[in-house]
């Protein structure tokens, strides 16, 4: 047998075994919810049981002054879980060593736990996005501009492009439309052209607008935590307070098992403008600059090593934030 257990109303019931794998909506709340196999789940459940059981037994015993981030970690390795189909980074086990590392310097952290739920599609689709950018950002690029000007319907000329290139764009845009993210999807072959319609959600119209690529950089984040076997804290999309009244948004922050902290902020197209901000933020959350990352989509290595060498801050690309992140942890 299989088990459902929504993450959202906790209404559990027993399925058939067919049905293992497959992400459906609950009969209660409507939240997609992927779809165990009974056993697998209840070994799973113990093992969390037994590591917080552990983590409080821990927390109880120690003074105030011994107690840091590790102490409470739930050391949940991602390799045991589907990061593509997962709300364990909205657990609290996840979330509250970050939550202590800022509270421990006297900043405010308002973490949105569902930022970093991938129970949605979200994160398949900023896969494609960012692991494509070279070929898919004529899509991505032409559908913000078109709703950024509250248009609706998005024309992609494709007659300049190769067959290669069109067939992987054409795939895309099926994709986009399989997924919901465009109410309507239609190729023209004569015309080489696609035509799409756009939905009207803001979850939606921010994603294209920029969201999707602290997705691509989240599950990146993931899968290497995975193969590495490493049990870090990550988020996205968190507010931050100072003491001064001043607030930030960071897009992506992680505390490694070592405690370092690094914070991930993605970017496309205009960004310099931003590197004042991002050098104050950096002194203000007092991190190294190798753990203050700008992650900037289609810029060359040699300009990310450039800058890099030129301000106190890192810059990389999406070919290039995994090996980073690989010599922090």
């Amino acid at each position: 047998m299989a088990i459902f257990s929504c993450s959202k109303c906790s209404h559990m019931r027993e399925v058939g075994s067919n049905y293992v794998g497959k992400s459906v909506k609950c009969p209660k709340c409507e939240h997609v919810t992927p779809i165990h196999d009974t056993i697998a789940f209840v070994k799973a459940l113990i093992k969390r049981n037994i590591a917080q059981s552990n983590a409080l037994k821990n927390f109880q015993s120690a003074s105030p002054g011994d107690i840091s981030a590790t102490d409470i970690r739930d050391n949940c390795l991602f390799d045991e879980i589907d990061i593509y189909n997962t709300d364990t980074l909205s657990q609290s086990s996840n979330l509250e060593p970050i939550q202590q590392w800022f509270e421990q310097r006297k900043i405010q952290a308002n973490i949105n736990p569902d930022a970093a739920d991938t129970t949605g599609f979200f994160d398949e689709i900023s896969l494609l996005m960012g692991n494509n950018f070279d070929v898919l950002n004529i899509v991505t690029n032409q559908i913000k501009y078109v709703q950024n000007k509250g248009y609706m319907n998005v024309k992609i000329e494709l007659s300049k492009k190769s067959s290669a290139d069109i067939q992987q764009i054409k795939s895309f845009c099926k994709a986009l439309h399989d997924y919901s993210f465009v109410a309507k999807y239609y190729y023209d072959k004569k015309e080489k052209q696609i035509r799409l319609t756009l939905q009207k959600a803001a979850k939606i119209r921010n994603f294209f607008n920029g969201i999707w690529m602290e997705w691509f950089a989240l599950i990146k984040l993931l899968e290497f935590f995975r193969e590495k076997k490493l049990a870090p804290s990550c988020t996205r999309s968190l507010e931050i307070s100072f003491s001064d009244g001043n607030a930030n948004e960071l897009d992506l922050f992680v505390l490694t098992e070592k405690n370092t902290p690094i914070c991930i902020e993605c970017k496309t197209g205009e960004f310099r403008q931003d590197i004042d901000k991002y050098l104050l933020l950096r002194k203000k959350l007092k991190i190294e600059k190798s753990q203050f990352v700008i992650c900037v989509f289609g810029l060359s290595n040699e300009q990310a090593q450039g800058m890099t060498s030129m301000y106190d801050l890192t810059f990389v690309n999406e070919s290039t934030l995994i090996p980073h992140i690989q010599a922090q942890s």
